[in-house]
């Protein structure tokens, strides 16, 4: 992972003095998200970090910018007809909410730049490389893929005595390889793990149904757009089953899940340094010349309300490294 940061660092730092470059001055840049919720969530929301980092370098909405909004959400069927209108809408930028939305900028289009996000960019074939994505595409790849089993890691810490648990997957993000990766390091604790592949939203509340009946007593929510788009369906169901759960992003463990470990969604260094690759672009910067960045801040969120109410004590060591402790 050190590795990683060290590339995409001297990446960024090769192309820093072509980021100085102005907009065009009269001219009216159009952005085009294609994202997993809708405009009024955090991440999106006017006023919020990714549009504040847009604003201080000069690109405002109203004034010269231009925000083409495109939600797939749960509806992932129709998410190649939302990249086709960003097309046809002849936007400056794509900015591919997942990579199931990255690649769909990519099927619709091999001119316009894409700023995609991902668990992993390189592995999920979207660019070639961190430091050369190579093509129109370039963005953030979220190391979910790694973080998956490290939210698995705490979620067994948390809950002591814990031997069965199931982890809740979308089918379309959710290597073979990643799946015996989980289930070998949950059996090497001495627990076994369920993990419930679904397609699409209508099948999650019974897939969690099933791993409560065949006697799971946690959940391991894996890294996914679409189950991000759902995870005010999945929040209420686990509340009611009262079942301890871990998120991937912080914020949905301040919503009231009971733990998450990840980089902030709609806060911090992700939303502003997405929005300055897309200042890079916008300024004439080929997304192949910029490199792939990743996070470098995580957080751990407990929620010792949510522990209470489903009758789980956190170890004291667990709860003295969490970066946030709600009560």
């Amino acid at each position: 992972m050190r590795r990683r940061e060290f590339i995409a660092l001297v990446g960024a730092s090769i192309t820093w003095p072509f980021a100085a470059l102005a907009q065009e001055p009269g001219r009216t840049y159009r952005l085009g998200p294609l994202a997993p919720f809708p405009r009024d969530a955090p991440f999106y929301i006017k006023g919020g970090p990714f549009f504040e980092e847009l604003r201080a370098n000069g690109f405002i909405e109203g004034k010269n910018l231009t925000v083409v909004y495109r939600d797939y959400g749960p509806h992932v069927d129709l998410i190649s007809q939302c990249a086709a209108e960003l097309v046809d809408a002849q936007v400056d930028v794509i900015v591919g909410g997942g990579g199931i939305a990255t690649r769909a900028a990519q099927q619709a289009t091999k001119t316009i730049p894409i700023v995609g996000t991902a668990d992993d960019m390189v592995a999920e074939g979207l660019v070639p490389s961190m430091a050369r994505p190579s093509g129109n595409t370039t963005g953030f790849s979220i190391l979910a893929t790694e973080l998956d089993g490290k939210r698995q890691e705490i979620l067994i810490e948390a809950v002591p005595k814990l031997r069965r648990m199931a982890a809740l997957a979308d089918s379309s993000t959710l290597s073979e390889m990643k799946a015996r990766a989980l289930q070998d390091a949950a059996q090497a604790r001495g627990i076994d793990l369920d993990i419930l592949r679904i397609g699409k939203s209508e099948e999650i509340a019974a897939a969690i149904d099933k791993a409560r009946q065949s006697g799971a007593t946690a959940l391991n929510v894996l890294a996914s757009p679409m189950l991000h788009a759902n995870h005010q369906l999945i929040l209420q169901r686990v509340a009611t089953l009262r079942w301890p759960a871990m998120y991937q992003w912080p914020e949905l463990a301040e919503e009231g899940g009971f733990a998450a470990y990840g980089p902030r969604l709609g806060s911090g260094e992700f939303p502003e340094r997405l929005a300055r690759l897309i200042v890079k672009v916008f300024r004439g910067i080929k997304p192949a010349d910029i490199p792939v960045e990743q996070p470098t801040k995580f957080d751990l969120v407990i929620n010792l309300k949510t522990a209470k109410s489903i009758g789980v004590t956190v170890p004291e060591g667990l709860l003295a490294r969490a970066d946030k402790v709600i009560e």
